[in-house]
């Protein structure tokens, strides 16, 4: 996907907070969770928790993390790599880029930072 999907603003999601991209628009299996690091970066996971089924966009994200509200299990934005039990499968991670105020998801790309 060269160009990319525009799923709103950076106004748009809060610092800490995620937002639900559904899977009819990224065409992919799951729902995408494109959320707001605490330190002002955007991060794309596949929305639902690998342990549970939950949203990851409706979890707590700070420092790096997203924290699923159900049990806890933890997951690195930038590799989608579990931090925290009770998940042991990663989640899988899309790019995402932030143009003049615009946020911009490449599902199924690897994120490049």
């Amino acid at each position: 996907m060269d160009d990319g999907i525009k799923v709103g603003t950076t106004g748009d999601i809060p610092e800490g907070e995620g937002r639900t991209i559904p899977k009819q628009l990224t065409g992919t299996d799951d729902d995408i969770a494109v959320l707001h690091d605490t330190d002002g970066t955007f991060w794309a996971l596949n929305d639902t928790c690998t342990h549970a089924d939950a949203s990851l966009a409706e979890g707590w994200v700070e420092n790096g993390c997203v924290e699923c509200p159900i049990h806890s299990s933890k997951f690195d934005l930038k590799t989608g790599k579990v931090t925290g039990f009770p998940a042991t499968k990663d989640a899988v991670c899309h790019r995402v880029e932030v143009r003049g105020g615009d946020i911009w998801l490449f599902p199924n790309e690897t994120p490049t930072s």
